[in-house]
């Protein structure tokens, strides 16, 4: 049995979260031992451990970095697919915002799933995808809220 129609309703139950905020919609798509393998270093961490710590997790970096732009579209590139009982795709999220170029970051996805749950989340970025990260960041990061001092993970805020 495919798990692409469960994966679609948590993607719009995600996407409904990040709009109003309420995170707590997002549980029943988690087993509460899910892991999150974050894939990008940059972003602060590298794991999130938890159905509390995952969704803590998208709540806190997408106001730090997300929300610091005016906007942002999603974009599926490949998928989805079912592999060896996990969901996988390839997507973009576009972010754009007053004075910075559009900028476009690239990853792979990989839920797999126990039943009806997440209880892993894989994302992956290229070395390519991280370097224009941190490129972006280091040049444009101040414009949009984004305090980039050495050490600082990127997102955080200079009054964070």
């Amino acid at each position: 049995m495919s798990n692409i129609p469960r994966f679609a309703a948590y993607a719009a139950a995600f996407e409904k979260a990040f709009e109003n905020d309420d995170w707590a919609a997002l549980e029943p798509y988690f087993k509460e031992d899910a892991v999150y393998e974050i894939g990008l270093p940059l972003l602060g961490a590298e794991r999130a451990e938890g159905r509390p710590a995952i969704l803590a997790w998208f709540k806190d970096v997408l106001d730090r970095f997300d929300r610091r732009f005016d906007s942002r579209r999603l974009e599926l590139q490949d998928g989805p697919e079912d592999r060896d009982g996990a969901v996988w795709i390839r997507g973009a999220a576009i972010y754009s915002a007053e004075g910075v170029p559009e900028f476009t970051l690239v990853l792979e996805e990989t839920v797999h799933f126990e039943g009806d749950e997440i209880v892993r989340l894989e994302d992956r970025y290229s070395d390519e995808a991280a370097a224009q990260a941190e490129l972006f960041a280091s040049e444009y990061g101040e414009q949009i809220g984004v305090d980039l001092k050495p050490g600082a993970a990127f997102g955080a805020t200079a009054s964070d």
